[in-house]
């Protein structure tokens, strides 16, 4: 039976022939570009501290006996997950970055070493266990764990998530899993460092360069094609995909251009 793999069609499409507009510009004084909500509100690290500005005002979540934050998942802003992975921990905030729970992956009855963590819904959180090198879904109000992926042998570079579906990135291909534990699909890749994902549109970053995926219905998607960006210069230090728009950090601005779902 022919891996899953092969049971997708695919078409090379090359993204560069399409108009990626450029929709506005700002600076932002920031270590880490997290991303804008769905409420239009900026995320960014500085300093040890989680910081949010929008609409609403200014807001900040710190704690420095955590030390760094290692990632903030924005996918739902009123169940912010902010991960600390040299203590082990998840912090959970609302939209004014109050926390709302603590988790301790140290205390837990069975100990599991967390690589990544992101918001999975529903009281659950994609995890990397960097002990068994697989991935896992951990409900934090039950405490029980569903093993997704078998033990992944290479190593995982970056992790991009919904509700729905979850990518690893290796150093040599990128995995896609669904929250029902299926494995969907494998790309070989070589040097990528990172992958932003929104509604099964994939985005990864190679050497300054971006390359686009995006599924055309349930049994086609775009082999990574190369994205050229209408920028002086491809200073790429972050990066966000929403459904509206693709946003780059580049050290010193955000800027936020328009992507358009390529047609087959």
């Amino acid at each position: 039976m022919k891996s899953l793999a092969f049971l997708f069609v695919f078409f090379v499409f090359n993204l560069s022939a399409q108009e990626l507009k450029k929709a506005d510009s700002r600076p932002l004084d920031a270590e880490t570009f997290v991303g804008v909500d769905s409420y239009n509100n900026t995320y960014f690290i500085k300093d040890m501290v989680l910081h949010k500005t929008g609409p609403l005002g200014e807001f900040v979540f710190r704690d420095y006996q955590l030390g760094p934050v290692s990632s903030v998942d924005i996918i739902n802003p009123l169940n912010v997950v902010v991960f600390y992975q040299e203590v082990n921990t998840v912090v959970l905030v609302d939209n004014r970055l109050n926390e709302i729970e603590r988790i301790n992956f140290n205390n837990l009855e069975e100990f599991v070493n967390v690589g990544a963590a992101s918001n999975a819904g529903n009281n659950r959180l994609w995890i990397f266990n960097i002990d068994t090198q697989q991935l896992e879904l951990y409900n934090y109000r039950g405490g029980g764990k569903i093993l997704i992926s078998q033990p992944i042998s290479d190593d995982v570079l970056s992790m991009a998530s919904d509700f729905n579906y979850c990518y690893l990135l290796t150093s040599k291909a990128i995995q896609k899993y669904n929250i029902y534990g299926s494995f969907l699909s494998e790309l070989a890749v070589d040097d990528f460092q990172k992958i932003v994902q929104q509604n099964e549109r994939l985005i990864a970053l190679k050497n300054n360069e971006l390359y686009y995926q995006a599924l055309i219905d349930e049994d086609a998607v775009l082999l990574l094609s190369p994205i050229k960006l209408p920028l002086s210069e491809n200073n790429i230090k972050d990066l966000q995909l929403t459904q509206e728009f693709l946003y780059i950090y580049d050290g010193l601005n955000i800027h936020s251009f328009t992507l358009t779902q390529p047609k087959q």
